[in-house]
């Protein structure tokens, strides 16, 4: 124990600057309070020495360029056998137009590519969420005879995030995680955090949403007890925003007003912006202002086309508005490269019933009288179903790769019942990989994982000083906890985590897709026949595989060279 804190001593001593002091100084001070009682150290000295070693390790390969290495860090390497607590220093950097894989799934065996189109072919700006958000507003001021003050209330771009769930009795605004548990701390009524005191007693003394309670399926909300819905595109962002902004009205005026009331005008409001076409008109009077990423998306199709590869589109858009869009993108021959096109689907119906028939458009996009016995190349379909889809085409299984941004309405009937192999496109997907790839965040996390290995040892010691220490590190978990949450959303944080556990939408995203990325011009990174694999990581009952922990040994010897 003397030999220790002599070590972190000269440590301390040679880091020669207040950053290597800081980083050091709770471990300083942690032990010098300990070593004074032998008692509790022979039980802990292993776990004093990892929570010294890990600290050393988070400064030595750290970013803090100015940072000698101490001479002595060599003591630590053959004293400690706790590698699994501590992961690389840094991550491997992520690439943004990276195609992610949850199945493994070979290009070489698909013959035909589908698309939808919103959010999958055509990619919109941030300016369409605040025209969708200010119509409605005004809608519900106008229409509804809500209070005139709403109208003060300007979008908020970076507030809501995709895939929360809103308690609609409550007016509570939050995110679940797989399990259906609440991340406390991410629950707000209108623009204000709910302490998580009150979010308990809220729910009975737990922060567990019951199945039951949770929206079906589709997102849709049950008929019966408490109604939890989850929202999963990214077209309701808005809708989320305006529920926060007007609840916000309501209690910062002291005005009594029913939440459910408030979220079925919201819904309300907000369809009536999809219903009577004020959003294709926005899009299609400003395409450059609201349409971005074209050129990749011809650059996708020509490239599928040109090594053979079939293609069809399934929309619930009208064709005026994907015509324009695509003459847009692609260019006026753009029907060319389809070989089925399928407006106005009506999705998710479209694949899980074969009661509406299809019907064919003429050039002007007028309906037609005859009965659809073949789906041909250059024709544009309205409706229809998935069956006489397959029927008719014979387009079925892990030949088929679909991609959408909708986990619900696109993708799970295909992966679910038709074996189709599906892709998801997550847009959200280029901010997260950017903040994955700061050195904040890697060293939050490292500390995080390894501070958390630590107290899984520590929980054992009992007497009332381990307790304390246990104690401050309980508290430092949470406050690295809540500084990584804030690098992606400040009230939310990253759509796939809430803390440790995958979110609701991510658990969702790995059922119902093969792959998923930023978006379909990914593609253009892969070679046709490329097979994308999906990570083995360790089940809880499995141990790491030794080439990882090989390949940890590696970055953090590159690493400490490199100092």
């Amino acid at each position: 124990i003397t030999v220790l804190r002599i070590k972190v001593n000269q440590i301390v001593r040679n880091q020669q600057t207040t950053i290597g002091d800081k980083a050091i100084s709770r471990t300083s001070a942690q032990f010098q309070s300990l070593q004074c009682r032998p008692g509790s150290l022979v039980l802990q000295s292993t776990s004093i020495f990892c929570f010294i070693r890990t600290r050393l390790r988070l400064v030595t390969f750290g970013q803090f360029s100015e940072i000698r290495r101490p001479s002595v860090s060599l003591f630590w390497l053959p004293l400690l056998s706790v590698l699994d607590l501590i992961p690389p220093g840094v991550c491997n950097l992520l690439n943004s137009s990276t195609i992610y894989s949850n199945n493994e799934v070979s290009l070489a065996e698909v013959d035909i590519y589908g698309f939808d189109y919103d959010y999958t072919l055509a990619l919109y700006s941030n300016a369409l969420n605040t025209m969708i958000y200010n119509t409605a507003r005004d809608f519900l001021i106008e229409n509804f005879k809500y209070p005139e003050g709403i109208r003060k209330y300007d979008y908020i771009p970076n507030f809501a995030a995709r895939g929360l769930h809103y308690d609609i009795q409550k007016g509570l605004l939050m995110k679940i995680d797989a399990f259906h548990y609440i991340q406390l701390g991410t629950v707000y009524r209108g623009l204000n955090p709910v302490p998580d005191e009150e979010v308990l007693r809220l729910y009975g003394g737990t922060h567990h949403v019951p199945l039951h309670q949770v929206s079906g399926f589709y997102g849709k909300v049950s008929r019966y007890g408490p109604k939890v819905k989850q929202f999963m595109d990214i077209f309701s962002i808005p809708e989320m925003t305006l529920l926060a902004l007007a609840n916000d009205f309501f209690i910062s005026n002291d005005i009594e007003y029913d939440p459910e009331h408030l979220y079925k005008d919201v819904s309300e409001a907000i369809g009536m912006v999809h219903i009577k076409g004020y959003m294709y008109k926005w899009v299609m009077q400003d395409l450059e202002k609201y349409i971005i990423g074209g050129e990749e998306t011809y650059a996708v199709l020509h490239r599928l086309v040109s090594h053979g590869k079939k293609l069809f589109l399934i929309t619930n858009s009208p064709f005026s508005f994907v015509d324009k869009g695509m003459r847009y993108m692609v260019g006026k021959d753009w029907r060319d490269f389809f070989d089925v096109v399928i407006v106005q689907a009506d999705k998710p119906h479209f694949f899980n019933d074969c009661v509406k028939p299809f019907r064919r458009l003429d050039g002007n996009g007028d309906l037609q009288w005859d009965k659809i016995n073949s789906l041909e190349k250059g024709q544009i379909y309205k409706q229809g179903n998935l069956y006489d889809f397959l029927r008719l085409t014979g387009w079925r299984g892990s030949r088929v790769l679909y991609f959408g941004d909708h986990l619900y309405s696109d993708l799970a009937d295909l992966m679910l019942r038709h074996g189709w192999r599906t892709g998801a496109i997550v847009p959200e997907l280029d901010l997260e990989t950017r903040v994955v790839n700061t050195e904040q965040y890697a060293q939050s996390l490292t500390w995080l994982q390894a501070l958390t290995g630590l107290l899984e040892r520590m929980q054992m010691h009992r007497d009332s000083q381990s307790m304390e220490v246990l104690q401050e590190w309980l508290k430092e978990r949470e406050e690295l906890r809540l500084r990584t949450k804030n690098l992606f959303n400040p009230q939310f944080g990253s759509i796939f985590r809430t803390c440790h556990n995958p979110t609701y939408f991510s658990r969702r995203l790995c059922r119902f897709s093969d792959v998923y990325m930023a978006s379909i011009s990914c593609l253009l990174n892969y070679d046709l026949s490329y097979t994308f694999y999906p990570r083995r990581t360790p089940l809880q009952h499995e141990a790491p595989l030794k080439q990882d922990m090989e390949k940890t040994q590696r970055v953090h010897s590159q690493r400490f060279d490199s100092h």
